[in-house]
């Protein structure tokens, strides 16, 4: 097999990925390096290569993402026909999780309006802080990455519960399981909503005026999924308002988030240029490596393959 590999590796991830396609021709390139013409001979490609250099890619039989999400790749004649799309699920609930869970505890404990302080010079007290323990977590989204987080808010004695796409009973960390139908229920009991649902036509614009209605006064919110699953309108609001008490976004819509976003000055409101995932934090390659690794096994097999995409 050609393998086109587009991800910064190692010598040792390297080594773990040709010993899974022994006999495979391995090309290295970095995104700005990758042409049409290298596309074409690939019969495998392992990383996220433009969508637009997929046409003609007649030999491609895997195209192995190194992201979660895979909205850029599902329209229609995107990925050729007879080539598996398969996802990263299950690279990156350490590192979203980890970053979701310090961005609510930092809200919480008001570090944002300290670290104000601190570039004024001004000694300050800004007065009650909030605690995890004993809170009521709700977390959308209940794969890899929720269970992550959920795991993190258990650990420090929250009550969490999970919201996924079809109904089904909870089992640890979660303590209760809805879904997105159950919304209008659960919002008004949570004290932190954090939000990890892909891009989807059920999920997109799901968080409006209603839903930050919905949330319990001084509650939190966290979105580190998409940012069309957010109306950010509506958000701003809630936050000018008061009646949420913060919000952290790792996920905006449109990405940038443009210069005048009134996003950028809501009070309370900490925003990170979708930094949480990516290859920040390095166990996060080494899993995607390990995905890759086992999916190209797979193909060589003919053995059904690790998070395939349903196109």
């Amino acid at each position: 097999m050609n393998i086109l590999v587009q991800l910064p590796l190692s010598d040792a991830q390297k080594a773990r990925l040709e010993a899974a396609a022994p006999g495979s021709r391995f090309t290295y390139a970095k995104p700005r390096e990758v042409t049409a013409a290298l596309v074409r001979e690939a019969d495998a490609i392992v990383g996220n290569v433009a969508p637009g250099l997929l046409e003609g890619a007649d030999r491609l039989r895997l195209l192995q993402l190194n992201s979660a999400g895979y909205d850029k790749y599902v329209a229609p004649g995107t990925v050729p026909a007879g080539a598996a799309l398969c996802s990263a699920s299950g690279a990156y609930g350490q590192a979203v999780s980890e970053h979701v869970f310090a961005s609510v505890l930092a809200l919480m404990k008001k570090l944002p309006g300290y670290r104000d302080l601190q570039r004024g010079r001004e000694w300050g007290d800004l007065g009650t802080v909030c605690s995890p323990a004993g809170a009521h977590v709700l977390v959308l989204g209940a794969g890899d990455i929720g269970t992550h987080l959920a795991r993190l808010f258990s650990a420090v004695g929250a009550h969490v519960t999970g919201v996924r796409s079809r109904a089904s009973e909870p089992a640890a960390p979660f303590e209760r399981m809805g879904t997105l139908a159950d919304l209008p229920r659960l919002l008004p009991q949570a004290d932190v909503v954090a939000a990890v649902l892909p891009s989807t036509p059920a999920t997109r614009g799901v968080a409006d005026e209603a839903f930050f209605a919905a949330m319990r006064p001084g509650s939190y919110f966290a979105n580190a999924g998409r940012g069309d699953l957010v109306d950010q309108a509506a958000l701003v609001s809630a936050l000018e308002s008061g009646h949420l008490a913060g919000a952290a976004l790792d996920v905006t819509s449109p990405e940038p988030l443009p210069r005048d976003s009134p996003l950028w000055s809501a009070p309370n409101c900490l925003v990170t240029p979708h930094i949480s995932g990516f290859f920040h934090l390095p166990v996060t390659l080494d899993n995607i490596v390990g995905i890759a690794a086992e999916n190209l096994a797979a193909l060589a097999a003919g053995e059904p393959l690790r998070n395939r995409v349903d196109l």
